[in-house]
């Protein structure tokens, strides 16, 4: 028995007119014809899309997909079991303190695949991996405007503020101008000319204030 066939089948069962088949994409999909015009309306209401996608929408996603990937293959990311192997903390709760120091505001995460991962350019290597202190202090200065993807965006895009550099490279070294460059981001924001994620077009090296 062929597709048809077995389509045809299934509308008389069903006290259909008829039948018809089409191919959408590469599914073999039956459309009943029904005798009242108002059923066959409701029907096609029911097949057709309530909405075509929306190309800004589409754009969008695609940029973020794009700065995520950007984020998480930049390599400057640790998990709080490793974090805890770094600063010899007991591994029984990896999570344990990393997570303390989230709440407490001295670093930020970015939470993928059910998964907390810290930024290891905001940790002290020469004081046993505790965060940089600079780092809270940025992390308030956004509080309210950013979330943990978004310093992230922030953090590895490309500073015209900092000379071309990225935050995340000058926040152990010269945290002073990484604060001033947070705090010109946050007056370009409330001028509505901040962004939540760095433009594509320049990741990994994107452009951000």
């Amino acid at each position: 028995m062929n597709a048809d066939t077995h389509l045809h089948q299934i509308g008389q069962q069903a006290g259909i007119v008829e039948v018809v088949a089409f191919t959408s994409g590469n599914r073999r999909v039956g459309l009943a014809v029904l005798n009242q015009p108002f059923q066959r309306v409701e029907l096609a209401q029911v097949l057709v899309p309530h909405a075509p996608p929306s190309p800004r929408l589409l754009k969008e996603a695609a940029m973020l997909v794009r700065a995520r990937r950007a984020v998480l293959e930049s390599g400057d990311w640790l998990s709080a079991a490793d974090i805890a192997q770094l600063a010899g903390f007991s591994t029984r709760n990896p999570s344990a303190q990393p997570n303390k120091w989230k709440k407490q505001g001295l670093i930020f995460a970015i939470h993928h695949n059910g998964v907390d991962y810290f930024p290891g350019y905001g940790l002290d290597s020469h004081a046993n991996f505790r965060p940089l202190k600079a780092l809270s202090d940025i992390i308030k200065v956004f509080a309210g405007h950013k979330d943990g993807w978004g310093m992230a965006y922030w953090f590895l895009g490309v500073s015209s503020f900092l000379g071309g550099k990225r935050p995340q490279d000058l926040l152990a070294s010269n945290p002073e101008r990484v604060m001033a460059a947070a705090q010109d981001e946050i007056q370009e924001i409330a001028h509505g000319l901040g962004r939540v994620m760095p433009r594509p077009r320049r990741l990994p090296n994107c452009t951000s204030r």
